[in-house]
């Protein structure tokens, strides 16, 4: 099976991560697929709106911490020798910059670390009432990639947003959406079918005034310069990493037990 899946309907192509198995989380080779399939999407005329959801209970739970395989890129080797962002890098600009088109995330489950960050980087949201959302980053010891730093505080505000990052609390679907951070809640059993439905209500507008509206917030709303925030976050994640707390971190997770840190 495929570790993302492409369907049209219409006017509107849903990419589902599919290894349920792993409540989706993200390996190298389905990152790269996730984001190859939006920069398709955003080349095709055809398709007028964007679908993210995964397959089974979760929406994606973050990098796959037993293994992410090997490198997937698909970037030529010189670009791949000089690139510096990766996939995660790449949700923020693909998404919101690179694609004009409306991305609207289906959040059907857990959404986690860099898999929330893919939900936040999506123009819209819609969540299941089984829904979780939870930063994860604390817990391996590392700061937020993924455009996070960027888009959280923009959805909820900055106090909300450092308040969810740092006591890394998990935030269920009424939470999630009187914080703003999806628009909609929807109870499971109908929520493949609302996804559908509101991504077909999109499809309904003119394509040209929908890519000139996304164009305009976007602009509107990015003061800063995103590919350099993005390699910021990046290098403090890396820099997080190296750090003898990180290691405990990652430690104690896997050991499930309590971290003892040391502030080095």
């Amino acid at each position: 099976m495929p570790v993302c899946e492409i369907t049209d309907e219409g006017r509107v192509r849903t990419i589902r991560l599919n290894r349920p198995e792993k409540k989706n989380a993200l390996s190298n080779e389905l990152a790269w697929a996730v984001v190859t399939a939006v920069e398709e999407a955003a080349r095709d005329d055809d398709v007028w709106v964007i679908a993210v959801t995964g397959t089974g209970d979760a929406f994606c739970s973050g990098l796959d911490l037993s293994g992410a395989g090997s490198d997937s890129s698909p970037l030529s080797p010189q670009s791949r020798y000089l690139d510096d962002i990766g996939w995660v890098g790449r949700f923020p600009l693909v998404l919101r910059q690179l694609c004009e088109k409306p991305v609207v995330a289906g959040i059907n489950g857990v959404a986690a670390g860099a898999g929330l960050s893919l939900a936040m980087a999506c123009d819209i949201r819609l969540g299941a009432r089984s829904l979780r959302l939870i930063a994860g980053y604390p817990r391996v010891g590392g700061s937020p990639d993924g455009g996070l730093t960027w888009t959280l505080p923009q959805a909820i505000g900055y106090e909300q947003a450092m308040r969810f990052l740092l006591e890394n609390r998990t935030v269920d679907a009424e939470e999630a959406l009187r914080l703003g951070l999806v628009g909609q809640v929807v109870d499971d059993g109908v929520f493949a079918e609302r996804l559908a439905e509101y991504c077909a209500l999109l499809a309904e507008r003119s394509p040209i005034m929908a890519r000139l509206t996304k164009r305009g917030l976007a602009k509107a709303t990015t003061a800063v310069d995103l590919e350099m925030h993005v390699r910021f976050e990046l290098a403090n994640i890396a820099r997080a990493f190296q750090s003898r707390d990180a290691e405990e971190a990652r430690k104690a997770f896997f050991e499930k037990r309590p971290p003892t840190f040391e502030g080095r």
